[in-house]
């Protein structure tokens, strides 16, 4: 039987090869500086996403911890029918809930061009945009968008940040 040690090496050998016969076929007239440039440019991009990366991250994990709960309430043998039934209209509610928080935010950045964070918890919509310059315009144009996607009426509130100024909160 083939240990765990034995198939680590095996798969750091066969990418030390992959790697080596690629970097052997590279054409030789490519041009280090504009590879560089391009690491620069995504590296960037990565920093300026890196706030909402983390406020989505967080969201997850609240979600995700709360779901866990509300499964172990599902699974416990000595939990009621009642609170089965609570903890799983509360589950399939949380998994709404994510899915319209991803829905809206693609829509905002298909839409505005922006990269933004939305929370919904009640009837309460957060939504949290990487933008410098803004106007009260484009804030209630955004409000009446993202109401647009419910049926009921939705407390939204909007905040435009960049990430050195989010940061430094």
């Amino acid at each position: 039987m083939i240990k765990k040690q034995n198939i680590w090496a095996l798969t750091l050998f066969s990418l030390i090869l992959i790697l080596s016969v690629y970097y052997i076929t590279l054409p030789e007239e490519l041009d280090i500086s504009s590879v560089s440039n391009e690491v620069k440019t995504t590296i960037k991009e990565e920093n300026n996403s890196e706030v909402i990366a983390t406020l989505k991250a967080e969201n997850n994990d609240e979600k995700e911890k709360k779901s866990k709960e509300l499964q172990e309430i599902l699974t416990k043998e000595d939990s009621t029918n009642e609170e089965k039934n609570s903890a799983y209209e509360e589950l399939k509610l949380l998994n709404l809930i994510k899915t319209k928080e991803e829905e809206i935010s693609l829509k905002i950045s298909d839409k505005y061009k922006v990269e933004n964070f939305v929370q919904i918890k009640d009837d309460q919509v957060k939504i949290i945009i990487l933008m410098k310059n803004h106007t009260s315009s484009l804030a209630s144009e955004i409000m009446d968008f993202v109401q647009s996607n419910f049926e009921d009426k939705m407390f939204i509130s909007i905040k435009f940040t960049d990430e050195k100024s989010y940061k430094e909160q």
